[in-house]
């Protein structure tokens, strides 16, 4: 249980911290996989390792909603002090990310068909490739189960436990890549068995965490919780509701992204310089997301209006400074940032010319990923999916479609109408999520 659920700034970073922490070694781990098969005698591997972890960044990225909704109805769940509510939200949560999991790994052939058809390359890099996903796709099950238990720990306020969880997975897997590469010799391959070892030591490690939590597995009856979970309508909406919202965000970026790539060679990868700008706002950001998700669902939980709006403005308040910094430093350190990710002078001297769009992303994005909390810990799935269906359809595809004249100008500036739209049109259900609390 949380010891304490007061608003207060120590309380936010209390959240915060601990997951801007787990949220910045993800691209660390990045690095390091680029690291050990950059230095390997052949390109190919270096390629297949690219393509195969943009693949499962938008294949499990896509199922993150198993972690957003975990953490709404177990932050709600949990200021009621009931131990079998809180326990029924991570066993259905949990069912439901291997129940998926079991659907990829049936699906596995049709779904790597369909994927490496969208991808470029040569027929090696693409070889390569295939082989990377026919490893790494048995990672799902503990991929998953992860994402549903990572969400409970944040939800309960452990945002502590969820960062070491985190690192334990990202370090295990920097640990195997060493090992399978540099020590056996093995290439991609040995890339992707890391990280499929990885994720499942990270479950073996998550599931001894939940039971030190007093979460006693043995008092868990699966025939019980997984007919509750079929009958759980409104769970089930959530879940696919979150699940919509995420797919429009993915198709949002790849959209991006095919548009840089219609635009030339330089414009595409200065695009994916600056949008490495983008990714690391977010994932700071997130951190401030998360403990919006665990205040909010505890002040709804409580049906305590005074604790939601104080909530909301600490979060928002360090949410929008952060953001200011971020805005910041990329005015002032842009050109160097941009020297660091890319040593092509043609692609480094477009990038510049384009920086000025990541200088104002963070002050234009930040309450889209605030109200995101808000949303997650209100458990507001239709509306986050109404409000991102509206700020993609109705507001970034026309904006691009009218600003076409202005090229990759105009493509930014599309980008720029979708973060606005997302947090101008989540505001105007502030009243709602205010009304779901009494005093």
């Amino acid at each position: 249980m949380l010891t304490t659920r007061a608003v207060t700034h120590r309380r936010v970073w209390t959240l915060a911290g601990p997951m801007i922490l787990a949220n910045l070694s993800t691209p660390l781990l990045g690095m390091v996989d680029t690291a050990v098969v950059g230095h390997l005698n052949s390109p190919i591997h270096l390629g297949a390792v690219a393509l195969g972890t943009m693949l499962f960044t938008f294949l499990f990225w896509g199922f993150g909603f198993l972690r957003m909704v975990t953490t709404g109805l177990t932050s709600q769940a949990s200021t009621q002090d009931n131990r079998h509510a809180t326990r029924a939200v991570l066993v259905q949560s949990g069912m439901l990310a291997l129940v998926i999991a079991v659907l990829l790994l049936v699906l596995q052939s049709p779904i790597g068909w369909f994927a490496f058809q969208l991808m470029d390359g040569s027929a090696e890099v693409l070889s390569a490739a295939h082989n990377y996903y026919q490893i790494r796709i048995w990672s799902a099950p503990a991929t998953l189960v992860n994402y549903a238990i990572l969400g409970w720990l944040i939800g309960m306020g452990a945002s502590r436990s969820a960062l070491v969880v985190v690192l334990v997975i990202n370090i295990t897997n920097i640990v195997f890549d060493l090992i399978l590469v540099n020590q056996f010799g093995m290439k991609s391959d040995g890339v992707a068995f890391a990280s499929v070892m990885a994720e499942y030591i990270g479950l073996i490690f998550a599931i001894g965490l939940l039971s030190k939590r007093q979460l006693a597995l043995k008092e868990i009856k699966l025939k019980r919780e997984l007919r509750r979970l079929v009958e759980n309508r409104k769970e089930l909406n959530l879940h696919g509701n979150f699940m919509l919202r995420t797919f429009c965000l993915i198709f949002s970026f790849a959209f991006f992204t095919n548009q840089g790539a219609q635009q030339g060679d330089v414009a595409l990868a200065a695009n994916m310089v600056l949008l490495n700008f983008i990714t690391f706002m977010a994932f700071v950001l997130d951190g401030f997301a998360n403990a919006t998700e665990v205040m909010s669902g505890n002040a709804i939980g409580l049906s305590d209006k005074t604790m939601l709006k104080q909530s909301l403005i600490l979060n928002g308040f360090w949410s929008f400074f952060v953001a200011c910094l971020f805005s910041m430093v990329y005015y002032v350190f842009g050109n160097q940032i941009i020297a660091l990710l890319t040593s092509i002078d043609v692609v480094a001297n477009t990038a510049s010319e384009y920086r000025f769009w990541v200088v104002l992303a963070p002050l234009i994005g930040v309450w889209s990923y605030l109200f995101d909390g808000l949303f997650v810990g209100a458990t507001l799935g239709r509306e986050m999916r109404n409000t991102m269906l509206i700020a993609t359809f109705a507001c970034y595809l026309p904006a691009w479609y009218l600003l076409q004249d202005f090229d990759n100008h105009g493509l930014w500036a599309a980008l720029m109408v979708l973060l606005a739209a997302r947090g101008v049109s989540q505001s105007f259900y502030l009243p709602k999520i205010l009304n779901q609390t009494n005093t």
